[in-house]
């Protein structure tokens, strides 16, 4: 079974959840299997079994239900507090179907009506419903002024989706809108450049220059470390939460213990983690979602041994939002390998494949992830055990950095 997800903001650009794109193959459109109750408890089960905290980080867990998702009892397997119904816009409103919303709303259950273009004064599913979407590509804000003002008056929270750009997102919340969904929070807002993150990626870059030379010395590292005090503590936090009880008493026996491979990856996830301070921390998650899940891939595939270049082709891919700057210039003065600049900057390359899936994968496009997983020659079921490790790796580390600060 193919999962994805996709964040969920409230008005401070703080994850409140992520929604749950499933496919049971990909092949369907929906749900695959003998029949519709077959093909529900597969996916019900596979969400139960594969740990649904483990998916969304502890945040809340939006699902599409459709008719017959509804009316099972495997929903009861995810606890109300962790789950919220997305009523499907095609679903069969009859008597039964109100009785059972009414059953889990009462078991603590929210409910939200997905892609809503019903006329709201007269679906009978408004009053139940906690949440209420809009897509707004389907219905642009302007159009949405009267049912927004009576939803506000009946209480309703309201989530705007696919919100394309950051103006769309200010328009939103000025509405009353409160959820927000769409990848409008990666793309960069070239006004608001800041120089002291240039300064920052700066002193970055000079570590990672040393680092991509043939023989890097540890002695010109400590140096440049030892001469930023921040970094040198992070580092020293970092080196120590993973070599235990050992006692380091400076920066150079510190990268000597990490060792030239393990300091560059770090070196480089700080980096991010300091160039994307005051932007939404879901940043430098999909930052580190995306560097493991490439690594992965290219492990499974004939780019075997260019691993670690695509490891960082997917760490750097958001540093373009990070640093409100164009990817080009904002690789300026980082010396990367061109297998990651022809792919960051110039979309083609050996990797880019890799990086169409990984981008793929985040949208649900699961028929061009089908498509690039054949041209790569791997295995889907070994790409979906990518993700979940992907996923667990992420938040092992966004737990140690943040830890560090």
């Amino acid at each position: 079974m193919y999962i994805a997800r996709q964040p969920i903001f409230n008005t401070k650009m703080d994850v409140y959840g992520y929604e749950l794109l499933y496919r049971f193959n990909s092949d369907s459109k929906i749900f695959d299997g003998s029949s519709p109750i077959q093909a529900t408890a597969t996916v019900i089960n596979g969400l139960f079994e594969s740990g649904i905290d483990d998916l969304v980080d502890g945040k809340k867990a939006f699902v599409n239900f459709d008719t017959v998702f509804l009316h099972l009892d495997l929903t009861e397997l995810i606890e109300p507090e962790k789950l919220v119904i997305e009523i499907l816009e095609d679903v069969h409103v009859d008597i039964d179907l109100m009785v059972r919303l009414q059953e889990l709303k009462n078991k603590g259950y929210m409910l939200a009506l997905d892609d809503f273009v019903e006329s709201y004064n007269q679906y009978p599913l408004v009053p139940m419903a906690n949440i209420i979407k809009f897509d707004l590509m389907a219905t642009p804000l302007s159009t949405l002024k009267i049912d927004v003002a009576r939803a506000l008056k009946d209480n309703k929270i309201l989530l705007a989706e696919k919100v394309e750009n950051e103006v769309e997102f200010n328009e939103a919340k000025d509405m009353g809108f409160s959820l927000f969904q769409g990848f409008f929070f990666s793309k960069p807002s070239i006004v608001g450049r800041s120089s002291d993150k240039t300064t920052t990626k700066a002193q970055y870059g000079r570590m990672i220059s040393e680092l991509m030379k043939e023989e890097p010395s540890y002695q010109v590292l400590a140096e440049i470390i030892e001469k930023d005090i921040h970094l040198a503590y992070r580092l020293m936090r970092v080196v120590k939460s993973r070599s235990g009880d050992d006692i380091l008493y400076s920066i150079k026996r510190a990268l000597t213990y990490m060792g030239l491979k393990e300091i560059q990856r770090w070196i480089n996830i700080l980096m991010l983690r300091d160039l994307s301070d005051k932007k939404p921390e879901e940043l430098m998650r999909m930052s580190l979602i995306r560097t493991k899940f490439a690594e992965r891939i290219a492990m499974h595939t004939k780019f075997n041994k260019m691993k670690y270049e695509a490891s960082m082709m997917g760490l750097f891919s958001m540093i373009d939002a990070m640093l409100d700057q164009s990817m080009d210039h904002a690789l300026k003065d980082i010396s990367l390998p061109s297998s990651i600049i022809d792919v960051l900057v110039h979309h083609k390359g050996e990797l880019y494949p890799i990086s169409q899936l990984v981008q793929a994968y985040e949208k649900a496009d699961w028929k061009k992830a089908h498509t690039i997983i054949q041209e790569l020659g791997i295995n889907e079921d070994e790409v979906v055990d990518d993700y979940k490790v992907a996923l667990a790796w992420s938040r092992e580390i966004m737990d140690m950095i943040y830890k560090v600060n």
